[in-house]
């Protein structure tokens, strides 16, 4: 299944979305094993997943933001925050025009920590724009999904993204997650000095732990919890789940 939407101006037209879903991953070093697109792999099928449980609208992504903190590994690329913000704005801005005044940002990495500034600022007008996964929404996912790992210690192509790829996108798993556990201690200065003194691999999680089974409760877990968030922007109020 393609991680791209494929629909047509036509499909759009008869299904008449009142929200539009956005994709944000990145472009960044996941160790020896998964891909570059992870973020943004994982950030698509959730979106793809939302679109075939609720009426939105699923956007392509956005599949190189923020990753400064990985600037050690080679193949990683970044834009800056305010580059982020901009197009983000500017695809709002676009979808307004034509009659789809609410938009959810799907993030995929974590480092993106500028889409809370975009969602805040976005909303003071009127409420039109969320973040998800929120942290519990992942929280939640994780109990589900049986994992055995913590948020902190799993930070990075760990139990939880070799999972979901695992169910969802196999072909871009490769061999060597099973030994590449590897835990990155206290991490107080991630900020100022990266990932690099943290990590040789680039891995800070534990992969070994992976299974398909749980990538596909993991999935399932976050998109039904899409619900609350879809209800508070289309009705004001959010549904209880």
């Amino acid at each position: 299944m393609s991680l791209l939407p494929t629909f047509t101006t036509t499909d759009v037209q008869e299904r008449r979305p009142a929200v539009a879903v956005l994709p944000v991953g990145s472009f960044e070093q996941h160790g020896p094993y998964l891909p570059l697109i992870t973020d943004t792999a994982i950030a698509s099928v959730i979106a793809r997943e939302l679109a075939a449980a609720y009426p939105v609208l699923h956007l392509p992504p956005i599949t190189v933001a923020c990753s400064h903190e990985h600037k050690a590994w080679p193949g990683t690329v970044s834009i800056s925050a305010r580059t982020l913000y901009s197009v983000i704005d500017d695809i709002r801005v676009s979808l307004s025009h034509s009659g789809i005044d609410k938009l959810v940002i799907v993030n995929g990495h974590g480092g993106n920590y500028v889409l809370s500034n975009v969602v805040q600022e976005a909303n003071v007008a009127k409420r039109c724009m969320s973040l998800f996964p929120q942290s519990g929404d992942w929280q939640r996912a994780r109990e589900r999904a049986g994992l055995k790992s913590d948020p902190w210690g799993d930070m990075h192509a760990g139990e939880a993204e070799t999972s979901m790829l695992l169910h969802y996108e196999p072909d871009l798993v490769r061999s060597g997650y099973e030994t590449a556990d590897h835990d990155g201690g206290d991490r107080r200065f991630l900020l100022t000095e990266g990932m690099e003194p943290y990590t040789e691999s680039g891995v800070i999680g534990f992969p070994s732990l992976a299974s398909a089974e749980k990538g596909r409760l993991l999935i399932e877990s976050v998109t039904a919890d899409f619900a609350p968030h879809l209800a508070l922007l289309t009705t004001g109020a959010a549904e209880e789940n």
